[in-house]
């Protein structure tokens, strides 16, 4: 079959707040062949990613994502692979092309797996989809209070884990992120996993960075997450010395599997954390989870934002049985909750796990999705090269 059309929708809430938050806008696409139709989502601003599929050529290597994609055979797993090395090939110089392709990709994998009547899982190569610890992921509070009471909700929920991340955290003092990681350890009580994501605050200060180990250690927490930027892997590698026991976690900023590896070999960090809607796809997230069992570092899924994007990020490991953390929204805005009409819910253990049904087993609620529909024309030169097609 051939690929027919990709489709874009650009959603967003009335309000975007400056707040590390990306459940308050998405990109979700979709793609149609063969009568089947297949839906994913990009982790990245919707205009640049949507600019990406369609901007006019530039030179040999920098080609729109479209050039690459419409009118492909999709017949096999073998085809998705072949059109992701053909899109970065193209677009080489265009360096949104990767979010772009990340949601084009994520919807091959869920129009294929319907196709053939399988969950992507299956059709990456695993022959189980194995339970996985979903940790509730919500910022730290402004005041320590209100980091305590979240801890306490994540608790009373059921989740074994939570993480804190952004915020005020790292920001002040360290006294000040010393209260903040007490509160969070009160909050989730003496069994709870606590998980910390400074979200980049140090850049790459190494010397700032290890002045919170010991509140770290106190408090007993699994990791720290992106202390510093994603190419700061000399910062990594020595704040990874320092910290003993506590290990680094990072790699949500690779929007490439060269990126992910080189964060694997050279930065010392003990969790790889990989969002499919970022570093290419389903496709390229597998390869990095491939690669983390080679070098013993564990991999994580990163996402963010509605439960398609979450289906996606537990495809690549969902057969890895020992890689068992698995980072599960709780603080989405309405439009990430509202978009899919059914959820990757817990089960009796509180655990989660990448649905069995074909392809990726979620749904887009199209009549909810539209109430947060933004139209979008682009015009060069007087002409209309896109326009936002009929949801």
């Amino acid at each position: 079959m051939k690929i027919e059309s990709v489709d874009f929708f650009y959603l967003s809430m009335p309000e975007v707040l400056d707040i590390g938050d990306g459940s308050q806008d998405a990109l979700l696409v979709r793609v149609r062949a063969g009568g089947f139709e297949g839906w994913g989502e990009c982790e990245a601003a919707p205009l640049p990613s949507i600019a990406a599929w369609m901007c006019p050529r530039s030179h040999s290597a920098c080609k729109p994502v479209r050039d690459s994609v419409l009118g492909q055979t999709l017949d096999g797993v073998a085809d998705i692979t072949r059109i992701g090395n053909l899109v970065r090939e193209n677009s080489l110089d265009l360096l949104q092309a990767d979010h772009t392709l990340s949601g084009v990709d994520i919807a091959l994998w869920d129009l294929l797996g319907k196709k053939l009547g399988q969950p992507v899982w299956k059709l990456l190569g695993y022959k189980q989809s194995f339970a996985k610890t979903p940790y509730a992921s919500v910022l730290f509070g402004d005041t320590p209070q209100e980091t305590l009471k979240k801890g306490r909700a994540a608790t009373a929920a059921g989740y074994r884990a939570a993480k804190f991340g952004w915020g005020p955290f790292g920001r002040t003092t360290v006294a000040a992120d010393r209260d903040q990681l007490h509160a969070a350890r009160e909050g989730l009580g003496a069994d709870g996993l606590l998980l910390v994501d400074a979200g980049t605050v140090w850049v790459d200060d190494v010397a700032r960075a290890a002045q919170v180990l010991p509140a770290l250690h106190e408090t007993r927490a699994l990791w720290l997450e992106e202390p510093f930027v994603s190419g700061a892997l000399d910062a990594y590698k020595a704040l990874s010395i320092q910290a003993g026991s506590l290990k680094l976690a990072g790699g949500e900023g690779a929007h490439n599997i060269w990126m992910a590896r080189h964060m694997m070999q050279h930065s010392g960090v003990g969790y790889i954390q990989i969002d499919c809607g970022r570093i290419g796809g389903i496709s390229v997230a597998k390869q990095a989870a491939d690669d983390a069992v080679a070098r013993g570092v564990t991999f994580v899924n990163h996402t963010f934002t509605s439960h398609l994007a979450l289906s996606a990020s537990l495809q690549p490991f969902a057969g890895l049985e020992k890689d068992v953390i698995c980072e599960y929204p709780v603080e989405p805005k309405p439009l990430a909750v509202e978009m899919t009409a059914n959820h990757l819910k817990r089960d009796a253990n509180g655990s989660v796990r990448a649905p069995d049904t074909p392809g990726l087993g979620i749904t887009p609620d199209l009549l909810a999705a539209k109430k947060y529909l933004v139209p979008v024309e682009i015009t060069v030169g007087g002409k209309a090269l896109y326009s936002t097609p009929p949801l």
